[in-house]
């Protein structure tokens, strides 16, 4: 447990990935509840002061009975929620719901934080199968489940007693029937000799053979011949395909609530690692989460402010420490003006610096 360099030492408090290049997973008992009928709120914290490159960040929500000694990617879950970050093509906020045994993603990337402060991320699901995702007490996503995730089949499918007719013309454009190739276009030779091309003074033809001048490419010749095209007067425009009510499809008005939410874990894999997780909440009130997130985001305004005043400090002291590296060159240069500049020992000054900043 660590509050990290910035922040409360006793409030920010949180778990702490310490090693790289490995798997963490921990898990805990919950007071088991099911969401019917009512909203499910998910919310926590989480910092990533390592410049996360590639790893999770996100926790899990999952039913009781969950094999806690044993817990692992595995392990069933209703719900898994946060950010994941892995170079510059994966940086979005997960939002997986599990339906019957599968699982599924929220069809809309939500941009997630990937900077080194903390950061609250807070999950809404309501009974009339709508949700929110918040981001720092800010909403970032929301709409409806079964819009926005594919756990249903579609409303509308293809008709399959229909197909494209075979006499459709989807052709924009043809060529124009009236257009006709240049006389003498096909004369035109690709190469000509090179006119500037001249016999070497030293040329034998009969040790060399006959001389011939190379070829350059001929600036008349205008390539393959090829008929303009017009518009085409059959064209029907783009076919689609008529739909119809999908027989398969039927409307689910539960698909926001699960049975048994009895266990809240963090199954994450991380290349660096330095990630600190805490603030935790589930509740069933969402004037309780944004009570919370109000107290907590405070908090992070006050990490917020440790971190610019201690990057200004670093900034200031790096400053001081290049001008008195120049200062000590200026003068063993004016002590010998002769002398030309010790390569190591600028090599040094400038790891220094580099160090510092």
């Amino acid at each position: 447990m660590t509050h990290g360099k910035f922040g409360n030492p006793e409030q920010d408090k949180g778990l702490h990935t310490t090693q790289d290049a490995r798997f963490y997973a921990i898990s805990t008992k919950i007071k088991d509840f099911s969401n019917k009928d009512k909203t499910l709120v998910l919310q926590y914290r989480v910092k990533h002061e390592q410049q996360i490159d590639c790893g999770g960040g996100y926790a899990k929500l999952l039913p009781a009975g969950t094999d806690l000694k044993n817990f692992n990617g595995d392990a069933e879950y209703n719900i898994m929620f946060g950010p994941d970050i892995c170079g510059s093509s994966t940086r979005r906020v997960h939002v997986i719901l599990t339906n019957k045994g599968k699982n599924h993603l929220v069809n809309k990337n939500i941009p997630c934080e990937t900077d080194e402060l903390s950061h609250l991320y807070t999950l809404i699901l309501r009974p009339d199968n709508t949700y929110e995702v918040l981001i720092d007490n800010v909403q970032k996503a929301s709409g409806k489940i079964d819009e926005d995730w594919d756990i249903l089949p579609p409303k509308k499918i293809k008709d399959p007693k229909v197909s494209k007719p075979t006499d459709w013309v989807d052709e924009k454009e043809i060529a124009d029937p009236e257009d006709k190739k240049p006389e003498g276009w096909d004369d035109i030779p690709k190469e000509i000799v090179d006119p500037e091309a001249k016999k070497p003074e030293d040329w034998d033809d009969d040790l060399d053979g006959e001389w011939e001048a190379p070829k350059t490419p001929n600036p008349e010749y205008k390539g393959e011949w090829k008929p303009k095209m017009i518009p085409n007067p059959a064209y029907k425009g783009e076919w689609v395909h008529p739909e119809i009510d999908n027989p398969d499809y039927k409307y689910d008005p539960t698909l926001y609530s699960f049975d048994s939410n009895g266990v809240l874990g963090i199954e994450i894999w991380q290349v660096k690692a330095g990630s600190i997780f805490g603030d935790f909440l589930v509740t069933d009130s969402v004037d309780e989460a944004k009570t919370a997130a109000e107290d907590v985001m405070k908090r992070i305004g006050e990490e917020k402010a440790q971190k610019e005043e201690d990057d200004k400090k670093k900034a200031e002291e790096a400053k001081i420490a290049e001008e008195a590296r120049k200062a000590e060159e200026a003068a063993k240069k004016a002590e010998n003006p002769d002398a030309t500049p010790d390569a190591d020992h600028d090599h040094a000054g400038h790891s220094h610096d580099h160090e510092d900043l």
